[in-house]
């Protein structure tokens, strides 16, 4: 005998997890965004690099990763992109300089790359485009 799912169409009520599960990923996302800003546009003590560059391709993805995050838009696929750059950020820079991630200044490339992982894997939470769409992506 087959098995049918029925998915609700209401929206779901938001509780205390589903609110800081935005407030998360909107933070973390801004957050983000900051570093994509020093890279494309020199804002906030930053320097503007060339766009067609390493360090280039990273600032785009800081910066339009992170405001897809905010919005919550495409959220899992971003987030495993944007682990994946934080991961070779942490090993490329940060690594050769040897010793713990506290000392080597890595600690933030990894915080970036375990919260991305956690939206990754749980999607964008209640208040998000995603959810908003219907999308499980």
């Amino acid at each position: 005998m087959a098995e049918t799912t029925v998915h609700s169409t209401t929206t779901p009520r938001l509780t205390a997890g589903g609110i800081l599960h935005a407030v998360l990923r909107i933070g973390a996302g801004l957050l983000f965004m900051q570093h994509g800003a020093q890279k494309l546009f020199g804002m906030f003590g930053g320097n503007q690099v060339e766009l067609i560059s390493q360090m280039g391709l990273a600032g785009i993805l800081e910066f339009f990763g992170g405001l897809l995050i905010v919005l919550g838009l495409f959220t899992r696929p971003v987030a495993i992109i944007l682990v994946i750059e934080m991961l070779w950020a942490y090993f490329q820079q940060h690594m050769p300089q040897g010793g713990a991630p506290i000392e080597n200044g890595g600690e933030l490339a990894l915080l970036f790359a375990l919260t991305f992982a956690f939206f990754a894997a749980h999607g964008p939470g209640p208040a998000s485009v995603d959810r908003k769409m219907g999308w499980r992506i």
